[in-house]
């Protein structure tokens, strides 16, 4: 059995100190946001919760699918990479970007190269680039495969891109795990599943996904983007693929949404037999103190289509 521990949007404060160069941007729009509501929201503290709690389970392999930064400023990209070497070794975690990683551009570029360790595909040994993208590690008999759908956008967009040379290169990757017999997870920032996100936070190129997914399968898709745990079916080569989401890892209780949670996956069983996909949310809950399980699910293809898996209001305050 293989244990792999999914957490997203980590949104790592407090800002640094900023210059007016820096705000002469699209960060103006981002800055005023986080002063107005993300900086009563997110909290360090929080995350710190949930990483002593996820260790204490001893998991094979963690998967951060995006938004580790607010707004992409060269300092906060530095904070970011001294967290990850708190959360583990490059070679335990696998990192993709979100849209706050890439906030300006240029922004991107920096991210990738201060954090390559986490996205490297097996067998490079160079500092990882936009372009890079989708990197695939092969631990056990789980073939990682990281996506980018992260870009620089306009002010008051969100959006997320996934084209066709990523398209062709995701292919052939899942091709190649699938005859050595491996368990394919994708990650990815953005849900690439139409309507999971409002029009300008959407992904662009979700029907190029999904053709993906219908010529070459996977056993399943971890996202971030939303700040909702979530999950969703798309059709496969072999069968329905889960794609599941996740509550915002610094998201403290009493907010508009979910309280921080992350997903602690077990997967068992092989190519002959099928895969066995086990989900535990784990995370806050209002009225409840530390870490504790949430709910906990046996994703089989079965499930209907579309169905999604969401805190209650109660759990979200």
């Amino acid at each position: 059995m293989l244990r792999l521990a999914h957490l997203s949007d980590v949104h790592l404060g407090p800002l640094p100190d900023m210059s007016y160069r820096e705000l002469a941007s699209k960060r103006i729009t981002g800055y005023i946001n986080w002063q107005r509501n993300r900086k009563a929201n997110l909290h360090d503290q929080v995350i710190g919760m949930l990483l002593d709690d996820m260790k204490a389970r001893a998991p094979d392999h963690i998967a951060v699918t995006g938004d580790l930064v607010n707004l992409a400023l060269d300092a906060e990209v530095e904070v970011a990479r001294q967290w990850l070497e708190t959360v583990g070794d490059g070679d335990d975690v696998s990192v993709v970007p979100g849209n706050h990683d890439a906030y300006v551009p240029g922004a991107l570029d920096k991210a990738c190269k201060a954090w390559g360790r986490w996205m490297w595909g097996d067998g490079r040994a160079q500092p990882a680039h936009r372009g890079a993208f989708p990197f695939m590690r092969v631990r056990g008999d789980m073939a990682i495969i990281g996506v980018s759908s992260a870009r620089a956008t306009a002010p008051f967009m969100a959006s997320g891109y996934f084209g066709s040379t990523q398209a062709r290169r995701l292919g052939r990757m899942l091709d190649e795990a699938k005859t050595k017999g491996l368990c394919r997870v994708i990650l990815i920032h953005h849900p690439p599943v139409r309507g999971a996100a409002p029009q300008h936070k959407r992904l662009y190129g979700i029907g190029r996904f999904k053709k993906v997914m219908l010529r070459h399968g996977a056993e399943l898709v971890l996202h971030g983007h939303t700040h909702l745990p979530s999950l969703y079916w798309l059709e496969g080569r072999d069968g329905r693929v889960p794609v599941l989401g996740v509550a915002a890892a610094g998201q403290a209780i009493g907010g508009s949404k979910p309280a921080a949670q992350y997903n602690l996956i077990e997967i068992d069983g092989g190519p002959e037999a099928g895969w066995g996909v086990r989900v535990q949310r784990r995370g806050l809950m209002y009225g409840h103190e530390g870490v504790r399980e949430i709910v906990a699910q046996t994703l089989l293809p079965t499930e209907d289509a579309g169905q999604k898996l969401i805190a209650s209001r109660s759990q979200a305050k």
